[in-house]
């Protein structure tokens, strides 16, 4: 049984930053590519950042430059360090082992004045 634990969300002010952490349960998480997802209101759920087990990051268009992927294999944790944070970015947030079927549960990202 594998388990995500998403972490670090909350309020933020526009160009503020905030940092998201995922604990996963299980030695499955160090040998695949684990990423963040966000579903906003209204919107269906869309890729924010991937990295692989070998340490490639893949970004949304959206995100690059302003948010950072990265993993600790001995921890199992995947985090996503966001700066610049627009209002766009207001979402539930989700990480999940790619192609597993496995995600957490979410925390919420608000980015308001």
């Amino acid at each position: 049984q594998v388990q995500l634990v998403e972490s670090g969300g909350g309020w933020v002010q526009p160009g503020g930053s905030l940092r998201l952490s995922c604990a996963a349960s299980g030695s499955f998480f160090s040998i695949r590519t684990v990423g963040w997802y966000r579903q906003a209101p209204g919107k269906q759920r869309e890729l924010v950042a991937t990295i692989t087990s070998g340490g490639s990051r893949n970004y949304a268009d959206s995100v690059k430059g302003r948010f950072t992927i990265s993993r600790d294999g001995a921890k199992s944790t995947v985090n996503l360090q966001m700066n610049s944070l627009k209002p766009e970015d207001t979402a539930v947030y989700y990480c999940t082992i790619v192609s597993t079927g496995y995600w957490g549960q979410g925390t919420q990202v608000t980015v308001s004045s």
